[in-house]
């Protein structure tokens, strides 16, 4: 059996992680890793959960980092720490040096003096401040360029354009009496909600939007800008109480139902029979197919997508791309269809050069389609992020109902980033059903790196020889992804998603590997089944079992989904992290069954996945309802109970 490394097989990737170094200053609490410091805190109080330099280029594509002289000089209540960093891609080379301080009475102060080394267009240089999710409708107070200053709140739905603009300083509680004070220097600050995007935050940054880019930058200049974080009024210190394990409790109320959950169909090539006797054992609601009807090719891509859905039993969603000619388009796709008659599970209408699907489009996709699949319901929304969907708001009333994707690499793709996504997809959901009311709402699809740049204003840069495509993440291969997406299942089900479309069948983008492989520098096995396709296989054994509510004492450490059916309980646990973690499940039953997926058994789970799957795991005791279970690095588990 062909062997893998253990990061390999947790991450995707045989590179070490960045170093998280844990310090303190005085009161405060917060993590250095590679240039950055994260979930800075009073107690258990978030101040910020990120703080760092970011250089875009003119396509809003992030340019990575390279850190060299990094020193560290920690005194246990205060610190110091000094770098240089250099952003180099293509045209692109700027450097800096960063400086940062932590004083004992719970100041911050990070301080950037950059150059630029050559002459390129940027759209953005400079910090990004990330204030937290969980600080949904907090008061905080706003320091404006002119020195006014304006009370307000961190907004609870998400906010469709920037809350705040001409910041210079921004202020919210942190315990009774005691504020923490963001000051920005070098620049004029305004603040966007990432959740917008999936971000779990609230990113004030540099340079308005209102002025014009991209900006071209010439060789020699140069950027200094500073950030403090200070605390006001009177702290009172207390001790936190220290946990080994992490709690978690299942509620004993059901809380819903699982959406119905499809995979978008292969962009690689034709699925083999005993791969679809595999992706059988999904218990597939549908599969997305998109057809762009300026392709002559589309109908091909059809064909393919009806022949898969019919093998597995189930309907196809469809996602209509309009192009100038969208009646003429619309009678020859409805034609094509009522020759072939597909299983159609709903039709998503969009029009090429639109973010938002205006109704329109919809009700004249209706005109011509409805009578190909009579019940299947017709809707619209966005192929790009879920922000364009809150900005161009669809008429609702011509709508059956409201589709948007998702996916977590918009700004940041490192993995905690990518675990505090989880919770923000729950928030576009009980945003979007603000302005859609009852219509369901359909998520699809969700995948790890996005598919499209939408924000390009040029054209897109190819990747270097021997690089993949910047739409592939070797993380899809990975135990990180099976984690990554039960948290993610957890939050959109709980919120009342009506549908989830993840990912595709077969590939480097799927939940297996194609019989051939991918083309280097993709990790992936010849034929192998990926970490997630058993994730989906747990889920799918169980769809029409009513969803029990899931609490956790740290959920960017451990997460989980709950199911009940006929008096059991299915508990799907995932570590988030590169540590192990204890975890103490509280589920209210008796003793169960555990299994879990982790870098011991995750790669003869790939390569022999029926041995795997009749596995029942071992006989864990459940005293009082009790369980305690120990998960290795990004490992999936499955508690049966009764």
């Amino acid at each position: 059996m062909t062997t893998l490394s253990p990061n390999l097989l947790r991450y995707g990737s045989d590179e070490a992680l960045p170093q998280q170094i844990p310090l303190r200053a005085g009161p405060v609490s917060l993590i250095y890793t590679g240039g950055d410091l994260r979930y800075i805190r009073v107690g258990d109080s978030p101040i910020l959960h990120r703080l760092y330099v970011a250089v875009r280029d003119h396509n809003w594509d992030t340019i990575p980092a390279t850190l060299s002289d990094v020193t560290i000089d920690n005194q246990g209540d205060s610190f110091q720490i000094s770098f240089t960093a250099r952003h180099r891609r293509g045209a692109i080379d700027f450097a800096w040096a960063g400086s940062i301080r932590g004083g004992s009475d719970g100041t911050l102060r990070f301080k950037m003096e950059g150059e630029v080394l050559s002459n390129f267009r940027r759209n953005r240089i400079g910090f990004c401040i990330l204030h937290p999710g969980s600080l949904a409708g907090l008061a905080c107070a706003v320091e404006q360029i002119d020195g006014n200053v304006i009370e307000s709140a961190f907004p609870d739905a998400i906010s469709p354009h920037q809350p705040f603009f001409a910041m210079r300083a921004i202020s919210h509680q942190v315990a009774p009496g005691a504020d923490a004070i963001v000051r920005m220097e070098g620049d004029t600050f305004e603040m966007e909600d990432q959740r917008n995007w999936t971000d779990d935050s609230y990113k004030t940054y540099s340079t308005p939007l209102a002025l014009p880019y991209p900006v071209e930058v010439q060789t020699g200049e140069r950027i200094r800008q500073v950030v403090t974080i200070s605390l006001a009024g009177q702290l009172q210190r207390a001790a936190a109480a220290a946990r080994t394990d992490v709690q978690v409790e299942v509620g004993g109320s059901p809380s819903g139902r699982l959406p119905q959950i499809g995979l978008g169909v292969s962009s690689v090539g034709p699925i083999s029979d005993s791969q679809m006797r595999h992706l059988q054992n999904l218990h597939l609601s549908h599969l997305r197919v998109d057809l762009r009807l300026d392709d002559p090719g589309y109908p091909d891509a059809l064909g393919r997508a009806q022949a898969d859905a019919e093998a597995l039993g189930v309907a196809l969603e469809i996602a209509v791309h309009l192009g100038a000619d969208a009646a003429g388009q619309l009678a020859a796709l409805a034609g094509l269809l009522e020759k072939r008659r597909p299983a159609v599970a709903r039709w998503i209408i969009y029009r090429q050069g639109e973010k938002s699907t205006q109704a329109r489009w919809v009700d004249l996709a209706r005109q011509h389609l409805a009578e190909i699949a009579p019940s299947a319901p017709f809707g619209g929304g966005t192929n790009a992020d879920f922000t364009e969907l809150n900005r161009e708001r669809p008429a609702v009333g011509l709508l059956d109902l409201v589709c948007y994707p998702i996916n977590p690499q918009v700004h940041a793709f490192d993995n905690l980033s990518l675990v505090e996504t989880l919770a923000a997809q729950a928030a576009t959901v009980r945003s979007a059903r603000r302005f859609v009311g009852d219509r369901p709402i359909v998520i699809s699809p969700v995948t790890l790196r996005p598919r499209f740049n939408p924000n390009a204003t040029g054209p897109a840069v190819p990747p270097p020889p021997g690089a993949l495509p910047a739409a592939v993440d070797t993380r899809q291969m990975s135990l990180f992804a099976a984690a990554w997406t039960l948290g993610s299942l957890k939050y959109l089900a709980e919120s009342g998603a009506a549908s989830v479309t993840y990912y595709e069948t077969v590939g480097w983008r799927g939940v297996m590997e194609s019989a051939e492989g991918s083309p280097a520098p993709f990790p992936g096995l010849p034929g192998a089944l990926f970490p997630v396709f058993h994730l989906l296989a747990d889920v799918g054994e169980w769809r029409d079992a009513a969803l029990l509510p899931v609490a956790t004492a740290d959920r960017l450490a451990v997460d989980g989904l709950a199911l009940e059916r006929d008096g059991r309980r299915r508990i799907l646990l995932a570590n988030l992290t590169n540590d192990p973690q204890r975890v103490t499940v509280r589920h209210g039953g008796s003793s169960g069954w555990l299994r879990t997926l982790d870098e011991t058994n995750a790669l003869a789970a790939m390569q022999q996945p029926e041995l795997f799957r009749k596995h029942r795991g071992r006989r864990i005791p459940g005293t009082g309802g009790v369980s305690e279970v120990t998960l290795l690095p990004y490992a999936v588990a499955r508690l049966d109970i009764g």
